[in-house]
């Protein structure tokens, strides 16, 4: 993945047990028929199966057409679908619904930024990040920094993902994306010192170690490339990380 990445939405993927278990038994209510489909269509978004999952959630908002998840729902597929317009007009329905939904708000600021609408996306991870009933807004600060530097304001995406990094010290995201930024920048000595700090005292992800062995590379730290290579092919053997040690040092993607 990209240091562009914008860090996945905390959704609703999982079936429901009885659909999972191969049951039967039906949701009575039309709410909850609601969220049943919602859910299933969040799970067939997930696996790329877009047409049952526009089957499930038209399903959904003809059974509940005031369930904000629903619209939030229906925003991610439409965007897929390439369906700004649709899109647009569920997210907005969405926050209509539940104007003080953190989690809705930072569905729609993905959605933003990902659509070039930094300025609105950033605002609205910032509100997201501030709600008292968000409980991770790291993720929203983080967030807000990758569409800052997506749109070439790194000065302000450092802040936001320092501003991750004090509400949620283990984030490894939010350092991550600090450290590659900071790399880039061509301040690999700052980059070294942030991301050891953080080895140090929190777990290793493969991301932040294939990081730690670019860092290395850049400042020419040969024992610090073994060292942290060979971490990464033994923890986390299996992973893209680790097969992107023998290609040239360039942010993996």
């Amino acid at each position: 993945m990209s240091a562009g990445r914008i860090v996945a939405v905390a959704l609703l993927v999982a079936l429901l047990a009885a659909c999972a278990s191969g049951g039967s038994e039906f949701p009575r209510s039309s709410e909850s028929a609601a969220s049943y489909n919602v859910q299933l269509g969040y799970a067939y978004l997930q696996q790329g199966n877009l047409p049952l999952a526009k089957e499930k959630l038209e399903r959904a908002v003809q059974q509940d057409a005031t369930s904000p998840d629903v619209h939030s729902a229906l925003g991610l597929l439409y965007e897929r679908l390439g369906d700004s317009k649709r899109a647009d007009r569920h997210f907005l329905t969405a926050l209509r619904l539940a104007p003080k939904d953190p989690q809705i708000e930072n569905n729609y600021a993905i959605y933003l930024c990902r659509n070039g609408r930094a300025e609105e996306g950033v605002r609205h991870f910032e509100s997201a990040a501030r709600n008292p009933l968000y409980r991770t807004p790291a993720t929203a600060y983080t967030n807000a920094g990758v569409c800052l530097r997506n749109d070439g304001r790194m000065a302000d995406a450092e802040k936001n993902f320092r501003r991750a990094l004090e509400v949620m010290p283990n984030s490894a995201e939010a350092m991550f994306q600090l450290g590659d930024l900071r790399l880039q920048q061509g301040a690999a000595a700052d980059a070294r010192t942030e991301v050891d700090r953080y080895l140090d005292a929190f777990r290793a992800t493969p991301d932040l170690l294939l990081l730690r062995v670019r860092i290395a590379r850049a400042t020419g730290d040969k024992l610090a490339e073994e060292k942290f290579s060979r971490r990464l092919r033994i923890d986390f053997p299996d992973t893209d990380q680790a097969r992107a040690l023998a290609a040239p040092d360039r942010n993996p993607g």
